[in-house]
């Protein structure tokens, strides 16, 4: 059997399951990830947090990082954390808008 071929798409789906504790959305809906990269077994993933100053920071990129190292074929993850361009509201999926109610 071949080795799995790991892709962005896969981290994003892993992604799905990394929620903001104070939104019961998760971070890819919210549209807080900006950037998948997948090279060989590593991943990079640039994303933000609705408020630079959010206190669950730290929770959220650790659990980002658990679920991407999780998926056969990883071998480092990077995660970085960026506040420009800023996140806004508009970057919420149309399907978290509705869960949402906006």
């Amino acid at each position: 059997m071949a080795d799995a071929v790991l892709t962005r798409e896969d981290v994003l789906t892993a992604l799905k399951g990394v929620y903001d504790p104070e939104i019961p959305i998760n971070v890819v809906d919210l549209g807080l990830v900006y950037d998948v990269r997948v090279t060989d077994g590593d991943v990079y993933v640039q994303m933000t947090l609705t408020f630079p100053g959010c206190g669950m920071g730290p929770q959220i990129a650790q659990q980002a990082e658990w679920a991407i190292q999780d998926l056969e074929g990883v071998e480092e993850v990077n995660i970085e954390m960026v506040f420009d361009p800023p996140w806004t509201p508009d970057l919420i999926s149309p399907d978290a808008r509705s869960q949402l109610g906006i």
